[in-house]
């Protein structure tokens, strides 16, 4: 098992070594020009947009309006990454690979545009009459047959891969948190969590999307109030946490403390990673779920997905990294959860720690929901719409054996699979950017019309 576990990290630091970071990086700025910046000078405009498709019902054109398909969307996104996963890139990068999560989001932006853009482009209705959508179908019905072989890759990848990261580590997450603050035995959290998941999932993305669409804003505002609270406590040092965040992240960054120091290399490794891991820009998961909202239009559908990478990386994970920096504990020794819960207890002692353990919990909850509508559609394309329920079923089995058993290797895997992802994804993204310029120009050159 040790030789395995050894053979995996080799793996996994392959896929998400220099070549993955280029990839991805390079994608997403290529797409920035290819759009002329288009999604930087829009984050106003997708905001209304977001409020806007609260209202859009057009049943013939989708199953869940565009709101609850975001909601979907940041459900999977919003989770152990923006507490966990910044933590981590912080105790390894140091303070300067939440500048490189910036980077990576800004960027990310664009390609978030351009998966839900094509998504709904090639969307098509499955025999049960509901919409499907994302990377493998816009491979097959907008790349032609001779690279369905990608779309296939794609559907493997990200059918197995959830399994590990979206059901088994987010369940691990949030009995580990909860045995932590409150003493409470992983068994007793997984029965909870499992029979919680069994009545959303199962069903489908009808309930998946109402569940989404009230539970996602209320977590994230809750959240950003509870990090407010931090941020308030250590307000004087929150100029000079700016300061540090951008200069190490283009120097190296010493020793200190707890902290075993880190080079720019790492710190843009880690800040890449985790924030793709965050807000799966490039993975072409939005898609899948923004392919199921009620618009006709692939370019409003892109402008209100792309807004999710904004939320996830932009708002939340950055409120998470300053309350890391300005509490002081990022050069702790300490990393994950555990360097979060430092920094709440920094600013609210023998209470942040519980606040900390409900967020998280709040957090992988709803991830385990958006996963579970991205997996199932990864094996639906393949084998059909009869895996739905056996899958349902083996979904709410994983959530409980991920509750409570060690997940070092699963981790590992599903680390690389998330990776093996992105692959066919980009290389779609890349091949199809002309039809997504295309659409782009010709949305804003009507957009224009109208307003004169």
């Amino acid at each position: 098992m040790q030789q395995l576990t050894e053979w995996l990290q080799a793996l996994n630091g392959l896929v998400w070594g220099i070549p993955m970071i280029v990839l991805i990086l390079g994608t997403g700025f290529y797409l920035q020009l290819r759009l002329g910046l288009m999604p930087l000078r829009n984050i106003g405009y997708g905001f209304r947009m977001i409020w806007k498709s609260r209202s859009v019902h057009d049943a013939s054109s989708g199953d869940i309006s565009p709101f609850a398909a975001l909601m979907t969307a940041l459900s999977a996104t919003v989770g152990t990454g923006n507490i966990a996963g910044v933590a981590t890139a912080i105790a390894v990068g140091g303070p300067g690979a939440l500048f490189w999560m910036w980077m990576t989001a800004l960027v990310g932006m664009a390609t978030k545009y351009a998966e839900v853009v094509v998504a709904v482009k090639y969307r098509e209705k499955n025999p049960r009459g509901h919409w499907v959508g994302g990377p493998m179908y816009a491979i097959k019905n907008g790349l032609g047959p001779r690279w369905r072989w990608l779309g296939t890759a794609f559907a493997i990848f990200g059918g197995l891969a959830g399994f590990g990261i979206g059901a088994m580590v987010q369940a691990n997450g949030i009995s580990s948190a909860i045995e932590g603050a409150f003493g409470v035995q992983t068994w007793i959290t997984g029965l909870v969590v499992a029979a919680l998941t069994g009545a959303v999932v199962l069903g489908g993305i009808t309930r998946i999307g109402a569940v989404a669409e009230k539970l996602i804003p209320t977590m994230c505002v809750v959240y950003i109030l509870c990090v407010l609270c931090v941020l308030g406590t250590f307000a004087d040092k929150i100029p000079a946490a700016f300061a540090l965040i951008f200069e190490q992240a283009f120097n190296p960054t010493a020793a200190v403390g707890g902290f075993a120091g880190s080079t720019v290399l790492m710190a843009i490794r880690m800040g890449v990673a985790r924030g793709i891991f965050s807000n799966e820009a490039g993975l072409g998961t939005a898609g899948i779920a923004q392919a199921a909202g009620q618009s006709k239009d692939p370019v409003f559908s892109g402008i209100v997905g792309m807004m999710g990478t904004f939320i996830d990386t932009i708002i939340v994970c950055t409120m998470t990294g300053l309350a890391i920096v300005v509490s002081g504990v990022w050069n702790s020794g300490a990393s994950g959860a555990l360097l979060s819960t430092q920094s709440f207890e920094a600013a609210m002692p023998g209470v942040g720690k519980y606040l900390l353990a409900i967020s998280l919990a709040l957090f992988a909850f709803t991830t385990i929901l958006g996963w579970a509508y991205y997996g199932e559609k990864c094996w639906n394309y393949l084998v059909g719409p009869v895996c739905e329920k056996p899958f349902r079923l083996l979904w709410v089995i994983g959530v409980y054996l991920g509750a409570v058993v060690t997940l070092d290797v699963a981790w590992l895997v599903a680390d690389t699979l998330n990776a093996l992802m992105a692959i066919p994804n980009l290389i779609s993204l890349l091949l199809l950017s002309p039809v997504i310029a295309r659409l782009t120009r010709e949305y804003f050159a009507a957009k224009q019309a109208s307003e004169q």
